[in-house]
C-alpha cells in the first residue's frame, strides 16, 4: 500500500492511497465463492449454484462491498500511520478500476489542530458559590402552594393576584376584534400573563362593571392588527375571583409524594430538590466561564470549519421551530459564537488528555442519579441510560466537562464569589 499526504488548507489534508489491484480481485473471488456455498436460487440444488451465476446476479453489489471495505481498512491503516486524527468521515474520491496493477482513491478531511500550552495559571476565574437556606426552603413552599391556589367569587374591586374573567372588544381604526360580539378571556392580574396596560384597566374593577378605555397594545402583541396601536377597548367583567392558598399540612405533602404526610420529611425533600439544582447550576455556570475564558485567550486558534458548521447550525436550530431548517442568514449569525464554542471544546478535550484525567465514576453515578430523581420511576431512567451507549457517552463527556472545569478552576487566579440562592438560580441580566 503507497500512501501520500497533501496539505490543501490549514487543516485540511488531502490523502492519496494506493492497493494492488490483486488484494481487490482475491477478496472478490472468495466473496462469491462463499456466496456459490451460502446462496440460495431457484432452479439450483442449494451449495451447487455455478460461479458465473454469482458473478451474473451479485457481481457488480459484491465488488461494491470488497471495495468499500477496503477502503475502510486501508483508509484506517493510512491515517495511523502518517499520525493523522480526522474530525469527521473524510470525502472519499475513486474510480474503483484497477490501473497499472493498482486500484487508487483519495480522501479527503479536516485534522485536529496543533493545539498550544493552554496556561490557565493565567485565566482569572470567579467561582460561584452558595447554599440553599431556611429562608429559600420557605420561600420555594410558597412557590409550591401558588401553584395550586384556588379561587373563590368576591364582590369586591380586583386586585393584584386576583383572577379577574371580562369579555372585550377592541377597535383600531377601522379595525374591530372580533368582528362581531365579544371576545372572552381572564387572567391572574400580575402574573405577567397580560401587558402591564390590560392588568391595569382590569384593576379596581367588580363582576358587572362595563366600561371603555384606550389602551396601549405592544409592538409585540400576537394580533398584528393591534400590535403597537392604541385601541378603545370595551370591557365587561364577568367575575373576580380572590386566591386562596392551601394550608401547608399533610394534605399538602402528600401532594408531592410524602405518602404519610411528615411535614419535616417535605421539607427535607424539599431541601434536597434545591440543593440538587443549585448544585447543578453552579457548576453550569463555572463551566460556561472556563469555556469562555480558555477560548477569549486562545482565539486565534485554527479549528476545524466542518465543526464550526455542524456548531453553528445546531445553535441556529434552535431559533426555529422543531423539524425546520434554519435559514443561511441565521447559521451565518451564529457562526462566531459556534467557532467559540468549539475552541473551547477541543481545548477542554485537550486538558483532559493532556492532564490524564480519568472519569470520575462517583460524580457519574451522582449526576445520572439526580437525572434519574425528576421522574415518576428513577430506577427506569438509570436502566435506560446504562442500556443506551449514546446516551451514556452524552453523560460521560458532560461528567468530564465538569472535572475539566474544576481542575481549570482549581489551577487559574480563582476567587469565590459568595452568592445568595436566588443570585445563582435567577441571575439579572446587566
Amino acid at each position: 500500500m503507497q500512501v501520500s499526504v497533501e496539505n490543501v488548507g490549514k487543516l485540511e489534508r488531502k490523502l492519496t492511497v494506493k492497493f494492488p489491484a490483486e488484494r481487490f480481485e482475491s477478496q472478490v473471488s472468495a466473496r462469491i465463492a462463499e456466496m456459490g456455498r451460502t446462496v440460495r436460487l431457484k432452479g439450483f440444488r442449494p451449495g451447487k449454484v455455478p460461479t458465473t451465476v454469482i458473478q451474473q446476479r451479485f457481481g457488480a453489489q459484491v465488488r461494491g462491498e470488497v471495495l468499500s471495505d477496503l477502503i475502510g481498512s486501508t483508509l484506517r491503516e493510512a491515517v495511523n500511520q502518517e499520525n493523522l486524527r480526522p474530525v469527521a468521515n473524510p470525502s472519499v474520491d475513486t474510480t474503483g478500476q484497477p490501473e497499472n496493477g493498482e486500484i487508487t482513491y483519495t480522501a479527503t478531511f479536516e485534522i485536529m489542530p496543533e493545539f498550544p500550552d493552554v496556561d490557565v495559571a493565567a485565566l482569572e476565574i470567579k467561582r460561584p458559590v452558595a447554599e440553599v437556606t431556611d429562608a429559600d426552603i420557605e420561600k420555594m413552599i410558597e412557590t409550591l402552594r401558588a401553584q395550586r391556589r384556588s379561587f373563590d367569587d368576591v364582590a369586591r374591586a380586583s386586585a393584584e393576584g386576583d383572577f379577574v374573567m371580562f369579555e372585550y372588544s377592541a377597535v383600531a381604526g377601522d379595525y374591530r376584534f372580533p368582528a362581531e360580539g365579544l371576545e372572552r378571556a381572564g387572567s391572574v392580574i400580575g402574573s405577567g400573563t397580560l401587558f402591564k396596560a390590560l392588568d391595569e384597566a382590569l384593576t379596581g374593577r367588580s363582576a358587572g362593571d362595563e366600561f371603555e378605555t384606550d389602551v396601549d397594545f405592544p409592538a409585540d402583541f400576537r394580533n398584528e392588527s393591534l400590535a403597537g396601536k392604541t385601541a378603545k377597548v370595551a370591557f365587561k367583567i364577568v367575575k373576580v375571583q380572590e386566591p386562596r392558598l392551601p394550608t401547608v399540612d399533610a394534605e399538602f405533602a402528600k401532594l408531592f409524594g410524602i405518602v404519610d404526610g411528615d411535614l419535616e420529611q417535605f421539607r427535607k425533600e424539599v431541601r434536597n430538590n434545591l440543593e440538587r439544582e443549585l448544585k447543578a447550576t453552579l457548576m453550569a455556570r463555572l463551566k460556561s466561564q472556563v469555556a469562555e475564558k480558555l477560548a477569549d485567550a486562545n482565539d486565534g486558534l485554527d479549528v476545524p470549519k466542518i465543526m464550526v458548521q455542524s456548531e453553528a447550525h445546531n445553535l441556529a436550530a434552535g431559533s426555529v421551530p422543531r423539524g425546520q431548517q434554519p435559514p443561511p442568514q441565521l447559521v451565518e449569525a451564529a457562526t462566531p459564537m459556534a467557532r467559540k464554542r468549539v475552541i473551547a471544546g477541543l481545548l477542554m478535550s485537550e486538558i483532559a488528555r493532556k492532564q490524564e484525567l480519568k472519569l470520575d465514576r462517583t460524580r457519574l453515578a451522582e449526576q445520572l442519579a439526580a437525572i434519574a430523581s425528576t421522574y415518576e420511576e428513577p430506577e427506569k431512567v438509570i436502566e435506560l441510560y446504562n442500556s443506551d451507549p449514546q446516551l451514556m457517552s452524552g453523560l460521560q463527556n458532560r461528567v468530564m466537562e465538569d472535572q475539566v472545569a474544576v481542575w481549570v478552576a482549581d489551577n487559574a487566579k480563582t476567587t469565590d464569589e459568595n452568592l445568595s440562592f436566588d443570585e445563582v438560580m435567577r441571575p439579572v441580566s446587566a
